[in-house]
């Protein structure tokens, strides 16, 4: 049996990314996201995130505006925290450590686009996972590339580009990102 276009995006292999069910599955994110975004209170943006999220962990929290493409590829545990104006290609499985805190405008993308045109003007894609561990703090407007693990611990700079998995209890900072710290281990 031929695999689903979701089913190949997942599995991190070549799809169409204009494939009608992955439109729909947008698009219905895009309406949630879209509610999320315009609540007033507290509790109706904590059950839409419920409802959306692949997991959403207790004592976590995502400040509006807040856009994803899916939704249910992001699995957030206990104690995180996201701040305003963060953007979640989560074509792939993103998974957010507890006591994890996302600064304002973090970019995570898991969405690998081709870099020759023949195969790009085929609107054909790969999407790779993004791992963050526990205990990391990632600052504003820092961006995460696909297939990226960031280590428990560690901190990214405020506006890094995170090319390279990134090791526990390390900083790092700069575009593109590169070790400028270690933390002590306790």
């Amino acid at each position: 049996m031929e695999k689903s276009e979701l089913e190949k995006m997942l599995a991190g292999e070549w799809y169409y990314s204009l494939d009608e069910d992955l439109m729909a599955m947008r698009f219905a994110t895009k309406r949630k996201t879209l509610q999320f975004n315009q609540a007033e209170g507290i509790e109706q943006r904590l059950d839409i995130l419920k409802g959306m999220l692949g997991k959403f962990g207790k004592n976590s929290y995502i400040e509006p505006p807040f856009l994803c493409n899916y939704g249910e590829h992001i699995f957030m545990n206990d104690f995180s925290y996201i701040n305003y104006n963060c953007v979640v290609l989560d074509n792939n499985h993103v998974h957010i450590g507890k006591n994890t805190m996302l600064g304002p405008a973090v970019q995570l993308y898991t969405a690998v686009h081709p870099l020759d045109a023949e195969t790009r003007n085929k609107l054909q894609e790969t999407a790779e996972p993004i791992i963050i561990g526990n205990n990391v703090w990632i600052g504003g407007a820092a961006v995460i590339l696909p297939g990226i693990t960031v280590g428990d611990n560690a901190v990214v700079g405020a506006g890094a580009v995170v090319t390279k998995d990134v090791d526990p209890f390390t900083v790092v900072a700069g575009n593109p990102a590169r070790v400028i710290k270690s933390l002590p281990q306790t």
